[in-house]
């Protein structure tokens, strides 16, 4: 996506994302159900994975299988605004 390339399932000490751009300092994060009994803790990780320069975006699985389109040019968005290294 835009000449950026994504990693799946990384470790970024003491959580693993989803999705994450190194490039880009942006993660994904696709939420469930189960999300929304944690919104706290969600945010803690937020706030801990900003700190090191990141960037996170989080889309509810239903979102990304029914807007797919929408979400992807979210994310596009995000890319083209991104810093550069």
């Amino acid at each position: 996506m835009a000449g950026y390339k994504f990693r799946r399932q990384v470790v970024i000490e003491p959580y693993i994302v989803d999705f994450v751009c190194l490039e880009a300092r942006l993660i994904v994060e696709a939420d469930g159900r189960q999300h929304l009994e944690q919104l706290d803790s969600d945010t803690k990780r937020t706030i801990f994975l900003e700190s090191f320069g990141y960037k996170v975006i989080r889309f509810w699985n239903h979102e990304i299988l029914r807007n797919t389109e929408t979400v992807l040019e979210q994310i596009h968005s995000h890319l083209i605004e991104a810093p550069s290294p």
